[in-house]
Parts: structure tokens; sequence; C-alpha cells
């Protein structure tokens, strides 16, 4: 079946896609079809001939946002050099638990955890992972930030922001219990439960073109569950 893609931009090299929340990235374990790699081979038949259908960085199911695929072999090796040299930008936003004071980086090593495959964690054995946050918005029990990602490890922010306290929103895998803002009235709290995914978004994606080497740059807006979420927040008041 069809997958609908939310395309922001495309020429002969690239692709870059808002991706909803729900929408897997690769196919995986009893997940063939649906995924964005499905919708990327449907609008470009070409792809199949590139490893993982020219995809070269991924978002969890439930991360929403921009993620660039290549359309070319040229453009794929371009791109995967970017994310090794650190010079593609990437930046999220999260919504967090806790009040925090200011921003910092984590620099911890991410693996798998040894009881439970489907999770990673931060272990001495682990690869590299690096991420630098900033306080974009505080409230009385939450914080929103803005992220940025040295290195690109599976469930990363989710990981890392668990790691130091401060899990996000919604993360059903690394969130800890759900933290009420204070003062919402019963159809705020109904609101709030219904959110049910980690408050991650893949907000901007600045990048070198494949071809002209043109510096070329996206955002994307704050999806509309999220949104809810900052807008029963602030009416809360902040911190």
């Amino acid at each position: 079946e069809p997958v609908p893609l939310r395309i922001v931009h495309e020429d002969d090299a690239i692709l870059v896609i808002d991706k909803p929340a729900g929408l897997l990235t690769h196919p995986g374990s009893g997940h063939a079809n649906g995924t964005l790699v499905n919708g990327v081979l449907q609008h470009v038949p070409d792809n199949q001939y590139l490893p993982r259908g020219g995809i070269v960085h991924r978002l969890d199911k439930d991360t929403t946002g921009l993620l660039v695929v290549a359309k070319t072999e040229a453009a794929r090796q371009s791109l995967i050099a970017q994310l090794a040299s650190r010079s593609m930008h990437r930046e999220y936003l999260a919504l967090v638990l806790g009040a925090m004071t200011g921003g910092g980086t984590v620099d911890a090593p991410i693996g798998r955890h040894s009881h439970d495959r489907l999770r990673m964690t931060v272990r001495s054995d682990g690869r590299p992972a690096q991420t630098d946050y900033r306080l974009a918005e505080r409230f009385a029990r939450h914080t929103l930030l803005r992220l940025r990602l040295a290195t690109g490890r599976t469930h990363q922010i989710r990981v890392h922001m668990a790691h130091i306290g401060h899990p996000l929103v919604g993360d059903p895998v690394y969130g800890g219990r759900a933290v009420l803002p204070p003062g919402l009235d019963l159809d705020a709290i109904a609101q709030w439960r219904r959110f049910t995914r980690q408050a991650l978004h893949a907000r901007r994606l600045r990048l070198i073109h494949p071809d002209s080497g043109e510096l070329l740059s996206w955002e994307s807006p704050v999806p509309e569950d999220m949104e809810v979420m900052l807008d029963l927040l602030r009416t809360v008041g902040h911190g």
C-alpha cells in the first residue's frame, strides 16, 4: 500500500522528508511494509539499487521531523561523509521531565542493554556518543530543550536524557513515570495523558548539497500533538 510522504525538498540528488509519528524508517521484525523506506521506493523506484534505499540516518518510529535521503550513490557517499565529519547539522526539540537550570553536554558511550535487547543503555564498552543540549523554555516540572547530536547512536537522545535524570515526556521505554504539570483541570489532564510517544522532534537540518556544494537548511514546525503539550505547560506557567 502507498506510504504518503511529506516531502519538503527534492532534486536529482536528495530528498528531504518530514516524518510523522508512527512511521518506521526501515522495515524491521514483523514490519515488512508501511515504512518510510517503502514510501521512498514507491516515490523513487531507482532507490532500490542503493543500500538501505538511500537512507543514511534514521529517526525512531515515534520521533517526528526531518530526514534526508540520497537519490544517487555519489550523494549517499557525500551525506555519509558529512555525518561522519559532523558537518551535517541536526537539531532536535525535546520535552523532558524536571525543571533544568542550564544546558550542557552528555558524553557517555551507548550500547545494547544486557538483558533487554530492544533497549539501549549507557555502558563503558558502548560506542562513543555525545549530545549537546540547551534550554529553550523552562516550566515548573518540565523543560523544553534544543539538542544537537555529535554522533547518531540508536535512541541516543532518549538514553542520554534518561541517564542524566531527565527522561523524555511520554517515552514508553526510557521515560519513567508520568509527571503532570501543576494546576491542570480534568480536561487538560486527559489531554496530557493522550500523549503516548516520546516528545522528540527533529526540527532543523542543515547540510552541504552533494552536487552543488551549496549550504541548504530546512526547519520543520513543531507537530500538533507536541504543541498541545507545550500550550498546556504555558497555560499553567513557567518555573
